[in-house]
């Protein structure tokens, strides 16, 4: 009985303590070896969410807002999608689009939201999963599916702006790139 008792208060505990980003990892695999390190630490511990996939989307949060790239690939890099970014995202966009307009070439790959992995759209759709991650005015949506048979995980970073999540980051872990570290001048 005391034992049983010992089990629930540390299954309350693990609960009270919120998603980590090791507990995203058990969900989704281990980061590859050299993948970087998040060290920042939040504030207050990150609002768990509910186990993936059994509860509808709520209009509006940070999962919303990645669900549409998942679903129309290459759409982060439709100029009509900015209001969805936020810096230092937005910026990088902006500046592929102006190099992009200026004719000397592209500067990101058409399908970052997939990883640029070669893929087949029905194994997206079966594959996807998302795990959502809010802390104050920032969130996280971790988003793992599988690409030619291959598994993929990215890291979609959030910040509140006037009252609506915006895209701030997007960071592969299977890949090792994030949108914020491309120079697109």
């Amino acid at each position: 009985m005391a034992r049983c008792r010992l089990l629930a208060l540390a299954t309350v505990c693990l609960l009270a303590a919120g998603l980590s980003r090791a507990a995203a990892q058990g969900l989704f695999g281990a980061p590859p070896a050299s993948a970087p390190a998040d060290t920042t630490a939040p504030a207050t511990p990150p609002v768990a969410p509910p186990p993936a996939d059994s509860a509808p989307v709520q209009p509006g949060s940070p999962t919303a807002v990645v669900r549409p790239f998942y679903e129309h690939v290459g759409l982060e890099l439709d100029p009509a999608q900015r209001s969805h970014f936020a810096d230092p995202a937005k910026s990088v966009l902006d500046k592929s689009d102006a190099l992009r307009k200026s004719g000397q070439g592209e500067c990101l790959d058409p399908n970052m939201a997939l990883d640029n992995a070669q893929y087949d759209k029905a194994e997206i759709d079966r594959s996807l999963k998302t795990i959502e991650a809010i802390n104050g005015d920032e969130a996280k949506v971790v988003a793992a599916f599988v690409a030619a048979g291959n598994p993929h995980r990215l890291e979609w970073k959030f910040k509140k702006v006037d009252g609506d999540w915006k895209i701030s980051d997007l960071l592969s872990v299977t890949g090792e790139w994030a949108l914020s570290q491309y120079q697109c001048e």
